[in-house]
């Protein structure tokens, strides 16, 4: 008996691995996609990445399955699996969805967020601007998106911040942003100030507001007008 039970246990530790390895690789390369330093269009190969995640080409091989259903990147005969691009209409309905949803949800972190929330949301504000001042780009870009996320958290909204999650906005940033324009955008600190300042002062309809001034005045400043550059092989 005790020789069987420790098998069956082996067994389920493996496949607990297993299953972390898993769910590691797919956090991992859904972040590296959300993050917008890989181009549109760009392929992705199965060796490449299990080197990069440390995982068996059958791990992830499921895992662009899963991501190749949620949109993330696509899958052609004969070209492979590459990074999602989108059309100018796909682009726009996209960014409006984001506009909606997350004006919802800052609204809702102006009723709900805990003290705590709005303390670390306050030292994300503060690394911002310390970013910005010393003129370090990526600084700013890392806590741009972690004030986002915690916003979405502190919205305490299941419902919503799990719309919101399936949106592929960071990839349409990336495809149509303007790099010829300064970053941050000019009014990007100001505006994360004013809807800080409206969740901290506990106005659901200025958070509201706030956010939907922010959010479209980045979608404003893409190139949607535009076609999108050339994809990257």
């Amino acid at each position: 008996m005790a020789q069987s039970y420790s098998s069956s246990d082996d067994g389920m530790a493996g496949a607990k691995t297993s299953g972390t390895r898993y769910s590691q690789a797919y956090e991992g390369l859904r972040s590296l996609l959300l993050s917008g330093s890989v181009a549109p269009g760009t392929r992705l190969t199965e060796a490449d990445l299990t080197r990069m995640f440390n995982v068996s080409r059958s791990t992830m091989r499921s895992v662009l399955v899963r991501l190749t259903q949620e949109g993330y990147v696509t899958s052609e005969v004969n070209r492979g699996v590459r990074t999602r691009s989108f059309s100018v209409e796909e682009a726009a309905d996209i960014l409006e969805a984001r506009e909606t949803l997350e004006s919802a949800l800052a609204g809702k972190a102006a009723e709900r967020a805990t003290e705590e929330e709005i303390a670390d949301l306050r030292r994300t504000l503060q690394e911002m601007e310390e970013a910005q001042s010393r003129g370090d780009q990526d600084a700013y870009s890392r806590g741009n998106r972690r004030f986002h996320q915690q916003i979405k958290q502190a919205s305490h909204q299941q419902t919503l911040a799990r719309a919101y999650d399936t949106l592929l906005y960071p990839l349409v940033m990336r495809q149509y942003r303007n790099l010829s324009a300064p970053h941050p955008r000019t009014g990007s600190l100001e505006e994360h100030q004013a809807i800080f300042l409206a969740i901290l002062t506990r106005n659901p309809d200025s958070a509201v507001a706030a956010m939907r001034h922010h959010v479209g005045s980045a979608r404003r400043a893409l190139l949607l007008d535009k076609p999108p550059g050339p994809s990257v092989t």
